[in-house]
């Protein structure tokens, strides 16, 4: 099973800073799920998601999977609104956004850059603060973005009694808000170092991306006593191949040219929303059909450098 494959290489592509990234990510989203305190409620069994597996849960990454673009470059928008940085910062911001939008793929110098240039950003800043920001930021530029057919799927597994959470690179505290919007049971994401409800401008281990987002699925299923071979995993880069593979159930959504051959090979199930093209494989979810409706802080945005 890909599973299995996964776990006996884990080793060699998680770092130690990935480990520490996903088990902080990890940490904040069970913190933040019991604070909210509302578990969905089971509503209608279909084969798959099997209804009332307690043991099941369900994990979506966020850009291009569940929102069409990338939240960390909508954040930034909602930041250059608010005089965060200036207009120099926002038209490469505006530039990588429409660069990410038609590649449809992550593109690691503007992560990377995105990263270190938001540390600084943010640094001095309360955490309430950019909480607040950023509920006002998903209703301006988030809401209209994300994918009907994305949301059905993740519907079906809460109807079923399941646990649905985002696994994202954006910030943590963002990546909670859209969960929420959404009805979703929590969201794992990039958790930046915070003193007494201010941003030191420092992550805790490093960005979720890749093998550290395995890790804080890991880490999430190790302490909610899930058994990661009857769960569901979504993405569309192979970016996150480490965390599909680590579960029971892969689903390449809107699939990058590496993923959907990867998924290909490993008969993984496929779905593009993209351009309404049906999945190359059967055996996707019946929610997924339907048209249906439609953290510390350490990744956004344009460039802050330049003012530097």
């Amino acid at each position: 099973m890909a599973a299995l494959g996964w776990l006996t290489s884990r080793r060699r592509s998680a770092t130690a800073r990935s480990v520490l990234a996903g088990e902080a990510s990890a940490e904040a989203a069970r913190k933040s799920s019991q604070e909210a305190g509302v578990p969905p409620a089971p509503r209608e069994a279909s084969e798959f998601p099997v209804h009332g597996d307690e043991r099941a849960a369900a994990f979506f990454d966020l850009d291009n999977t569940v929102m069409q673009g990338a939240a960390l470059f909508h954040f930034g928008r909602g930041l250059y609104k608010r005089k965060f940085f200036d207009t120099r910062d926002l038209a490469k911001f505006a530039w990588q956004q429409a660069w990410f939008r038609l590649a449809g793929v992550e593109d690691p110098e503007h992560m990377q850059d995105a990263r270190d240039s938001a540390l600084s950003i943010v640094k001095g800043h309360r955490v309430a603060e950019l909480k607040s920001i950023g509920e006002e930021i998903y209703d301006e530029y988030m809401a209209e973005r994300i994918w009907p057919g994305t949301r059905a799927l993740a519907e079906a597994h809460l109807d079923a009694g399941q646990k649905v959470w985002l696994v994202t690179a954006a910030p943590v505290e963002i990546a909670q808000v859209i969960a929420r919007r959404l009805g979703l049971t929590g969201a794992l994401g990039t958790v930046a170092e915070s003193v007494d409800g201010v941003y030191t401008g420092r992550l805790v281990g490093e960005p979720l991306h890749g093998p550290a987002k395995a890790e804080a699925v890991r880490a999430l299923a190790a302490a909610e006593a899930l058994d990661l071979t009857r769960c569901a995993a979504y993405s569309d880069s192979h970016n996150d191949i480490p965390m599909l593979s680590l579960v029971g159930h892969p689903y390449a959504i809107n699939p990058d040219a590496k993923l959907r051959r990867h998924a290909r090979e490993m008969d993984w199930r496929l779905r593009d929303y993209r351009t309404g093209r049906k999945a190359a494989k059967v055996g996707i979810p019946a929610a997924a059909g339907v048209g249906a409706v439609a953290g510390g802080t350490a990744a956004a945005i344009a460039l802050h450098r330049r003012r530097r």
